[in-house]
């Protein structure tokens, strides 16, 4: 790889992101929209200026990884715990709703398949795609708006972990079903294994940061040791029990949220997060996406796709938390704020390619899907808690 044309991307990325994401917020929407649409702008769709090269791809997982891990930081246990029950059964729906619709939206497309058949499992796929969902852009602009730490806030992020721990397990379960040396079992057991081990092994860890957070506070010793926890977790999530890095670096950020000095941790980490790897990542997105070779039926689909893959997680996700408790447009929040699709959903997709349960052609409408719902999230949550503070003012 040319070193030089890697400094030449980075300053085309770190530019335009920065001045599209100050033009977002002139146009009073959320700063990652901007970084979104600059990638979209440099990327191979428009001006060609920026490819997504092994290394963007890993500066963009690191962002996605210390973004998850500063969210857990911010998170409140307590409203955590509180909000625990009620968010596994948002996330429930936020799956179940989605798989159903994506598979009914594919056989209405090209015929019902009797079961056991090829064309079944790419039915089911599709909806298994549409189960993932991406929280750190509703992370970023629930943290932009001052509403990260409420209950609702909470209550959202919460229930986004569950739902990709329960998409990867239907995942699992799909493949399984369509390659019987697959075996769904292990994924149950790790998933179960992991969360056993951040129990014991993060309250050991809790107690020796502690201890060091007492003895030298406000050092930056404490800000290292919490980023080497953080990429430790998502490392051992991933490779020791088959879990999404992104939901180790939360547990991580969960671990030491009760902490002393858990603010100037994520202050200090928000410094890297924001110059460097935040815009890279956000931007990523709009590089990933390319417009050529697409037929007007891809683009039918695509659009079609799209619109069931919104919707499902707003009715899904939106009905079970009223249901829960939730009343008025709290409810249409918590949908909203569930419908953002990201790198998991990515994830998934090529996982299905590498299977065999769908072609490279749906590429399209899964990158369609996260960059509609990338841009109209941020845009749509702020709208509704605008208006919610306009009228208490």
């Amino acid at each position: 790889m040319d070193v030089l044309s890697v400094f030449k991307d980075l300053a085309i990325i770190m530019l335009f992101a920065k001045l599209f994401g100050l033009l977002a917020r002139k146009l009073r929407a959320p700063q990652v929209v901007g970084e979104i649409l600059a990638g979209l702008l440099i990327g191979p769709s428009v001006l060609g200026w920026v490819q997504l090269n092994d290394f963007l791809h890993v500066c963009a997982q690191i962002g996605v990884v210390i973004l998850m891990f500063s969210a857990g930081l911010g998170t409140n246990l307590r409203d955590l715990l509180r909000t625990g029950p009620k968010a596994f059964a948002i996330a429930c729906a936020g799956v179940a709703v989605p798989l159903a619709g994506g598979a009914l939206l594919y056989d209405c497309f090209y015929g019902f398949a009797p079961w056991g058949s090829e064309k079944f499992f790419t039915a089911v796929f599709i909806g298994v795609i549409m189960t993932a969902t991406s929280v750190s852009i509703t992370v970023e602009t629930l943290r932009e708006l001052g509403k990260l730490k409420t209950e609702l806030g909470t209550t959202i992020l919460s229930a986004a972990i569950i739902d990709d721990v329960i998409g990867i397990l239907v995942l699992t379960f799909v493949i399984g079903f369509k390659n019987p040396e697959s075996n769904p079992l292990h994924v149950v057991l790790g998933t179960v294994g992991f969360f056993a081990f951040a129990l014991v092994v993060g309250f050991l860890i809790y107690k020796v940061f502690r201890l060091i957070d007492q003895r030298y506070p406000h050092t930056h010793r404490i800000p290292i040791l919490a980023l080497v926890l953080c990429f430790g977790f998502s490392y051992i999530a991933e490779q020791w029990f088959g879990i999404a890095d992104i939901t180790g670096a939360y547990v991580a950020g969960i671990i030491l949220c009760s902490l002393r000095d858990s603010t100037y941790i994520e202050e200090k980490l928000d410094i890297n997060s924001y110059m460097i790897f935040g815009p890279i990542f956000f931007a990523s997105i709009g590089l990933k996406t390319n417009l050529e070779g697409v037929t007007w039926d891809l683009v039918l689909f695509s659009v079609a796709f799209v619109l069931v893959a919104l919707s499902s997680k707003i009715v899904g996700c939106g009905a079970m938390s009223r249901l829960c408790g939730f009343r008025g447009k709290d409810t249409l929040k918590i949908g909203v704020g569930m419908m953002t699709r990201g790198e998991v959903a990515l994830i998934v997709a090529q996982r299905g390619l590498s299977e065999g349960l769908i072609g490279s052609s749906y590429f399209t409408a899964v990158i369609l899907l996260i960059i509609i719902s990338s841009i109209a999230t941020p845009i749509i949550l702020k709208l509704l808690f605008g208006k919610e503070q306009s009228a208490s003012v």
